[in-house]
């Protein structure tokens, strides 16, 4: 929106506030509203941002004290240009075991207590967090892990107040009845022993995984 940032200082009223950018990575080009991206870059520039001038407002700003913070998702879609003038900090995403102790010590029972559910009526154990974790959700935080807890309380709160036999903890029959089947499969080790396969090691941000390499002949010229 034109003069969004001259009417956030007056909001705020302050000249050096810090600006966060959120998700910058589905920043569109060009559409029927036109460009955004050139007016991020004239933003990011230090240099330039000393006389930033608002076309829209007509009035000269000096914007060389405002700290901007873009979050991004990945870098992939963030144009050229822009990343140049960003200084990239990576977060790597959390590890099983500590999206494990998060979704104890926090999501579990801040769900809970959200449906309006006391603590001894509903158990989580830690396998069956796992499961969740790595059958149901393929992340790098722990949002998807959060809505999936937040469902199967949901299920159980059902049959507290329709007064049906439940079972206070969760089992994995639970999660296959409540989550339906499980959406990710992680692949398990071979033996090398097999001809023309050989066993790999990939790096995502949602974790690491093993893969299979294989060799295929073919009867071409080599063209």
């Amino acid at each position: 929106m034109p003069g969004r940032i001259i009417q956030s200082l007056k909001k705020v009223k302050s000249s050096n506030p810090v600006f966060v950018l959120d998700e910058i990575d589905k920043v569109a080009g060009m559409n029927i509203s036109g460009d955004p991206r050139p007016h991020c870059w004239r933003s990011l520039i230090r240099n330039r941002t000393r006389h930033s001038t608002n076309n829209f407002l007509e009035v000269e700003f000096n914007l060389s004290r405002v700290m901007f913070i873009a979050t991004a998702n990945t870098l992939a879609t963030v144009h050229p240009a822009l990343r140049d003038r960003m200084e990239v900090i990576e977060l790597p995403g959390y590890l099983l075991e500590e999206k494990l102790e998060i979704a104890k010590r926090h999501l579990v029972p801040k769900q809970i207590r959200e449906h309006g559910m006391k603590k001894t009526q509903l158990t989580f154990n830690g396998p069956v967090i796992q499961k969740i974790i790595e059958e149901y959700t393929r992340e790098s935080g722990v949002r998807a892990l959060e809505k999936n807890i937040a469902k199967i309380i949901r299920y159980k709160a059902k049959s507290i107040v329709t007064k049906e036999k439940f079972n206070r903890i969760i089992n994995a029959t639970d999660l296959k009845q409540i989550l339906g089947v499980p959406v990710f499969q992680a692949e398990k080790y071979i033996s090398n022993e097999i001809a023309g396969v050989v066993t790999g090691l990939a790096w995502t941000a949602t974790g690491g995984e093993i893969l299979f390499v294989e060799v295929s002949l073919s009867t071409e010229k080599g063209t």
